[in-house]
């Protein structure tokens, strides 16, 4: 089943001459590929946002209590 949108596509590419529309199927493989790889990223950091937020409340209190001490980047 496509959406009117990929169908519309299709009939874009269809009205191309075939070495333009394998550069542009190329170009939408690439752009597909990133978008699917922000997706993933999104996902992840979603699922993680927790455990972010826990850990700078940590450190927060750790600066409050004095526990804390400043990160030497020159020894990194």
């Amino acid at each position: 089943m496509s959406s009117t949108a990929v169908i519309t596509i299709v009939k874009m590419l269809e009205s191309l001459p075939v070495e333009v529309q394998e550069r542009v199927a190329e170009h939408l493989r690439e752009y597909i590929e990133d978008l699917q790889d922000e997706m993933k990223w999104h996902e992840l950091f979603q699922r993680s946002q927790s455990k972010l937020v826990a850990a700078a409340q940590r450190a927060k209190q750790e600066i409050t209590e004095g526990q804390a001490t400043a990160m030497d980047y020159d020894q990194l």
